[in-house]
């Protein structure tokens, strides 16, 4: 897994150093209060090759057998286009967003509408509609 430093800014552009974002999902040290959280979390995931935390947070009756997240795709910016629910006391959520990329020298943009769902306070991810 790539590792970023605890005072670099995190790489799911919320402006807030990764140690404070999306690195203490990552750790383990505390759980995503939103679907919006998990979903930059996850996002930030990928980029770092970290295939552990994406099978911890994809939800067990939806996770596929083997996740390991493609070394080629060069994950460059991730933009939140809208949420619906997904806070604090809600127990399911949609996350849209936009997360462009690079492969091969091409330029790509991943546009999904994500399900979350809450479960005993912890979030996960169930799974998305990838838009055109």
């Amino acid at each position: 897994m790539t590792k970023i430093a605890g005072q670099d800014n995190c790489v799911c552009l919320s402006g807030e150093q990764y140690a404070q974002c999306c690195g203490r999902f990552h750790s383990g040290a505390s759980d995503a209060a939103t679907a919006e959280q998990l979903m930059r979390s996850r996002y930030s995931a990928f980029v770092l090759l970290d295939a552990g935390y994406l099978r911890r947070t994809w939800h067990p009756d939806n996770a596929p057998a083997d996740i390991e997240p493609d070394p080629g795709i060069g994950w460059r910016r991730l933009d939140i286009v809208s949420t619906s629910r997904g806070g604090p006391l809600d127990s399911e959520g949609t996350v849209e967003f936009k997360a462009y990329f690079r492969q091969g020298g091409e330029r790509g943009i991943h546009h999904e509408v994500s399900r979350f769902v809450r479960q005993d306070r912890r979030w996960y991810y169930i799974d998305g509609d990838v838009l055109a």
